[in-house]
């Protein structure tokens, strides 16, 4: 077969565009934990048939957003205190390697992405906007592994940035100080922009470890 017998396809599918919907509605709550998903009802929703929607679920039941239970259906998963300290330190491996390339040679390049989230941040704590601050606690991170300039990096922390984003309604209740939150990415960003690399290493598992005796509170 040559290359002028594929036809050209569309750049995103139904069923890729229903799973990013859906993963966007389980970071954000509005798919609260252990809400159930049925095919028809999305499908109602979403204004097309139950194949995409099959699909879809397929593809975060795969990325272990949902879960299936025999004969009752398919449930948004609910994070245990276990599976925190699991994503953290995953998330603590992976960010921490995006981080070892970061200081190899890009810092330049991830203190001017970190920017903008850090100045968002610090906004959003002044005016007491919790939702803001974790919004913005989520791109400075996302930002942080983009940095590194690795795809497969990127794709592994892709479904550990969306159940932390589940944790970080819990966790912005844990600050008396938005402002402390945004002050430890302040520091975060500095350390990975100038500075020894050994105190950009300590800051960020100091960063994932408190996060976690924070929830654990």
């Amino acid at each position: 077969m040559s290359l002028v017998d594929f036809e050209p396809v569309n750049q995103q599918s139904t069923a890729e565009m229903i799973a990013d919907r859906l993963r966007a509605a389980i970071m954000r709550g509005n798919l609260a934990p252990g809400a159930q998903l049925g095919e028809a009802d999305l499908a109602a929703r979403f204004g097309v048939s139950r194949g995409p929607v099959r699909e879809a679920m397929q593809r975060l039941l795969s990325e272990g957003l949902l879960y299936a239970i025999r004969n009752r259906g398919i449930f948004v998963i609910e994070l245990t205190i276990d599976d925190v300290v699991d994503i953290y330190r995953a998330r603590t491996a992976i960010e921490g390697g995006a981080l070892a390339l970061i200081l190899d040679g890009r810092r330049d390049v991830a203190y001017t992405a970190l920017g903008p989230s850090v100045t968002d941040m610090c906004a959003r704590a002044e005016s007491g906007d919790a939702v803001g601050v974790s919004d913005a606690d989520q791109a400075f991170h996302e930002a942080l592994v983009d940095s590194a300039g690795s795809p497969r990096l990127v794709r592994a922390a892709r479904t550990l940035l969306i159940e932390t984003r589940m944790c970080l309604g819990a966790l912005q209740t844990t600050y008396p100080d938005l402002r402390e939150q945004a002050q430890e990415h302040v520091e975060l960003r500095e350390a990975i922009g100038a500075g020894p690399a050994s105190r950009a290493r300590t800051l960020l598992v100091e960063h994932m470890d408190d996060a976690v005796q924070r929830l654990r509170r």
